[in-house]
């Protein structure tokens, strides 16, 4: 049964505006059948009927100066809202002629689809639902004061660097364009936050956003975010504050993990509206997140930035379509090695040490273990030949103490130290299960007993002593200890402590994403103003692998392709779609009616106030009628398969081992409509172990005992029908929290004597050279230092005098024959400088001179020109980007290669196409003092 117009405005539209905080019956707010008198036609001097001559539109919403705000436009609900656009329009310019004023917001509905249109600035779309009274009142204010953003300035002391100038102006020329959604690809430690709060801060001063959503994925990033936003931007109020759990409405910026957000919006005591927000930022925005969470952003539908730090080529279809990329093409990108290669480097590179254990490598079987522990096992009454474990098994099937022993010492012997060259400096042990954690820290403990247990933590999510001032992630970032956070998951992504040196993977990683988050916990550089004694330097860090992960992610670039799985309710109900259709074909419609009575409760316990549900009302409003289930035609069923299967994602309040236990029992009696034995027979023995798992020493389980025994009977199951099945699903169901949580396999603790296999450094970073780099350069100024203890020339420069060039070609020759046979070819490379001579080098070396390499210079004047040009869009920054490097590259310049390639590929006509020749003449002036 469609509804009236009448009907749709008072059951539907009424209703969502009074959600929305309007009241309908009082003339101040909301004016029904609002007068708009219009001109007559052309030669009628006189109204030939009383209703010509005026348009009267359904609603017009009044702000607090009793003005026009917008109107509504009503169809009833079984005609498409989009039939009243142009009305609505109409009416909008009709009320702006007859009262003069500004433009009223335009909105047109059918109860279930609504659509909003900001008139002469963007094209329609589709909201959830109407905005508030304040919410109109802001982007009226907003539209009539902000400024264009290509002039507006960017705080650089916020975020100044290059890039993420260049980040900013992509987005914000975006705006321009009035795109609404956009993706930023930062490998982890260029500052991601920072160059988001200074887009925010300039969205504000130019007066186009008032209130900024920043969403994160756990609370630790959260506190993250909200120190950052205090320090960047003080000045604005922010929630929450310390202990606050309702959302305040007077605040500018919002900080939220995922499930605080979805609970808000899903909770009808603290109404917030989906305009609320003029700007949302979604830190790692990746696949997995809108699977669960992404209600949030369909429920605020505003201008959005998505930040991931996951490299371009491995990020997911689905989130450059989120928003709405092009594969590959995200709206800016700045990569590790762009960060890296940068002169001076904006990221700190790394070194690779691959240590495997003999176990790891071959398993732990008779052959493998010692002949002492051999011993061993036999007094401890073990038998060595039933001892054989795989090396894959090792902290899943096996744990064997010896091993992580040995992981252990081959840390604390290779790792970086402090300045005392004692401790390791901050390092993140990265172990399998918390298990594993708690196994590591009692062997750091046992192993170095003079540091109290201070030394080493275990650090995972759900332990609330990790949280707040003085929490264990307080005490690790700014404390001397402890200097090993041991972590399961928990630090893989975003903790910035920019002290640690040393990284160990003490488990294998299968996530490409995942693994590049995990080593950028080291990335970050020093902050030279803020000094650490534990950590005073800092210009490369160490990843211990033991896992061969580098390996694997060689031969797998993208890792595990893991599988989209089905959220269970979403299973469940596709498995009751599929029995009630086989009831039908075979005959059965008493099962049918059966299965779909069951299937429209489920249907009524959707939850309500989920935007997805909300946007899928037209769909649910068809189940409505009551014809609709008194014959489930294939072509109905196809309708539920695809319109309202999919709606059960959004549930997540329920029992999921009741319903478990339900989907097995259902998966069996379809089974047995399909007469298939074999399958019936698989699915029933798993019923009866659960069953038979439940422990009648629980009140609640010994009740149901008479079944529980009946139900692991051949007799039980031969006679089986209907009732049968939903007696054990609303009888057991619910007493399947209480089953016996068996592990699977029951892990076997062994404490052998490990030893290792291999240990070798590895090559590793953007010119697949750093490690040599760093290492040759180490070992120069050690030979430098121990020689000019007794070498005379070395004495001469130490001291300030001058060499003649026979001296220096004598200790150019004696470096040479030393290891590690010292050339200026090599002191050029490994300092990267081409231009300074031999004995310049040495000087620096001595500490005596300071070598500003060329392209530290070039990189400084760079810096500084863009710092006092902010209004420079992004193809002008690409342009000066790609002149930097090119003047490092070549050492010169000249007037005609800006007109030629590479620059042409920027603009046709080169520098003419991009800069004004005001602008011309200041960079000409500045790559002339550059290459004299």
């Amino acid at each position: 049964m469609s509804q009236s117009e009448t009907q749709t405005r008072s059951e539907l539209i009424d209703q969502q505006l009074v959600q929305s905080g309007w009241n309908v019956q009082d003339p101040t707010q909301v004016v029904e059948e609002f007068d708009i008198l219009t001109a007559l036609p052309e030669g009628v001097a006189e109204p030939r009927t009383p209703y010509e001559g005026h348009q009267f539109s359904d609603y017009v919403l009044l702000g607090k100066d009793r003005k026009p705000l917008a109107v509504i436009e009503a169809k009833k609900s079984s005609r498409d809202a989009a039939i009243g656009r142009e009305q609505a329009k109409q009416y909008c310019y009709n009320i702006q002629r007859q009262l003069g004023g500004e433009l009223p917001f335009c909105f047109y509905t059918n109860g279930f689809e609504t659509y909003f249109w900001d008139l002469e600035n963007a094209p329609p779309r589709k909201v959830v639902g109407f905005p508030t009274r304040d919410d109109l009142e802001r982007f009226a204010y907003i539209r009539r004061n902000r400024k264009p953003l290509t002039q507006e300035f960017i705080n650089t002391a916020i975020a100044g660097r290059d890039y993420q100038i260049r980040a900013i102006r992509s987005v914000f020329e975006g705006i321009e364009q009035k795109k609404r959604d956009f993706l930023l690809v930062m490998a982890t430690g260029t500052g991601k936050t920072r160059t988001c709060i200074a887009m925010v801060d300039t969205l504000m001063r130019a007066g186009h956003a008032e209130k900024v959503l920043f969403l994160v994925d756990r609370i630790a990033l959260r506190e993250q975010a909200l120190a950052a936003f205090k320090e960047h931007m003080p000045n604005e109020p922010r929630w929450p504050n310390v202990g606050e759990k309702l959302i305040a409405k007077d605040r500018r910026v919002y900080v939220a993990t995922y499930p605080t957000m979805l609970n808000i919006i899903r909770d009808e005591a603290q109404y917030l509206s989906p305009h609320f927000f003029d700007f949302i930022v979604v830190d790692e925005s990746h696949r997995s997140i809108y699977n669960t969470y992404g209600e949030v952003l369909d429920y605020f539908k505003t201008i959005t930035l998505g930040l991931t730090a996951t490299p371009t080529d491995i990020i997911d279809h689905n989130t450059f379509q989120l928003f709405h990329c092009e594969d590959g093409l995200p709206t800016f990108a700045y990569t590790f090695e762009e960060a890296v290669n940068n002169v001076p480097p904006y990221l700190c590179n790394f070194q690779v040490m691959k240590i495997q254990t003999k176990f790891q490598m071959e398993g732990i079987s008779k052959r493998t273990i010692s002949l002492d522990d051999q011993k061993k096992l036999i007094l401890q009454g073990k038998e060595v030949e039933e001892i054989n474990f795989e090396g894959s098994q090792l902290e899943k099937q096996v744990i064997n103490k010896g091993t992580n022993t040995l992981i252990v010492r081959e840390f604390m012997e290779e790792s970086i130290k402090d300045a005392n060259g004692v401790l390791p400096g901050k390092t993140i042990f990265f172990c399998a299960t918390k298990a594993h954690a708690r196994r590591m820290e009692e062997i750091f403990d046992k192993l170095y007993p003079q540091y109290h247990g201070e030394m080493a933590k275990v650090l995972v999510s759900d332990d609330p002593r990790v949280y707040g001032k003085g929490g264990l992630l307080d005490q690790f970032t700014n404390n001397d200890m402890p200097r090993i956070a041991i972590s399961v998951d928990m630090l893989d992504t975003g903790i910035d402590v920019r002290e640690i040196v040393n990284l160990v993977f003490a488990k294998p990683v299968y996530s490409y994403t995942k693994f590049w988050q995990m080593i950028g916990r080291g990335t970050r550089l020093l902050e030279t103003n803020k000094p650490k004694p534990w950590c005073t330097e800092k210009d490369v860090f160490l990843v211990l692998d033991c896992w061969d992960n580098f390996e694997y992610f060689k031969l797998q670039p993208k890792g595990k392709e893991l599988k989209p799985q089905l959220p269970l309710p979403v299973r469940l109900v596709g498995l009751r779609l599929d029995k009630i259709e086989k009831a039908n074909d075979t005959g059965h419609s008493n099962i049918a009616e059966r299965e779909a009575r069951k299937l429209r409760q489920q249907i009524a316990a959707l939850p309500k106030d989920s935007v997805v549900i909300k946007e899928a009302a037209t769909a649910l409003a068809r189940l409505n009628e009551e014809n609709f289930w008194i014959s489930i035609t294939h072509q109905r069923l196809e309708f539920l398969r695809a319109e309202i299967k999919p709606l059960f994602r959004t549930v997540s309040e329920a029992d999921f081992k009741a319903m478990r236990f339900e989907r097995d029992v259902l998966e069996y009696s379809l089974a047995v409509l399909n007469e298939d034995k074999e399958q019936a027979d698989t699915i029933k023995e798993g019923i009866v172990e659960q069953i038979s798992e439940l422990p009648l020493s629980v009140s609640f389980v010994k009740m149901e005992e008479t079944l529980i025994r009946a139900a692991q009977t051949t007799h039980y199951w031969v006679k089986a029908d209907e009732d049968a099945f939903d007696e054990l699903s609303a009888k057991l169901g619910p007493l399947m929290k209480f089953s016996e949580q068996t592990t699977g396999q029951e892990q076997t603790h062994l404490d052998l004597a490990d030893e290792l296999h291999k240990k070798e450094w590895v090559e590793f970073g953007p010119q697949h050279e750093a490690v040599s780099i760093s290492r040759y350069r180490e070992m120069v100024e050690a030979l430098i230092e121990e020689l000019t203890e007794h070498n005379p020339i070395l004495l001469k420069i130490k001291n300030g005098e001058t060499v003649s060039a026979d001296e220096a070609t004598e200790l150019a020759a004696l470096l040479h024959e030393e290891h590690p046979h010292i050339t200026e070819a090599l002191l050029r490379q490994v300092y990267k400088n081409r231009k300074a001579h031999f004995i310049q080098f040495i000087r620096h070396i001595l500490g005596i001179e300071v070598l500003q390499s060329f392209p530290d210079t070039v990189s400084a004047a760079f810096d500084q020109f863009i710092r006092a040009h902010t209004t420079l869009n992004s193809r002008q920054l690409e342009f000066l980007g790609l002149l930097k490097n090119f003047i490092v590259e070549r050492e010169k310049v000249e007037k005609r290669d800006l007109i030629n390639t590479p620059f042409t590929v920027i603009h046709p006509q080169g520098i003419r196409g991009v800069f004004s020749p005001a602008e011309i003449n200041e960079i000409l002036l500045l790559t002339e003092r550059l290459v004299a």
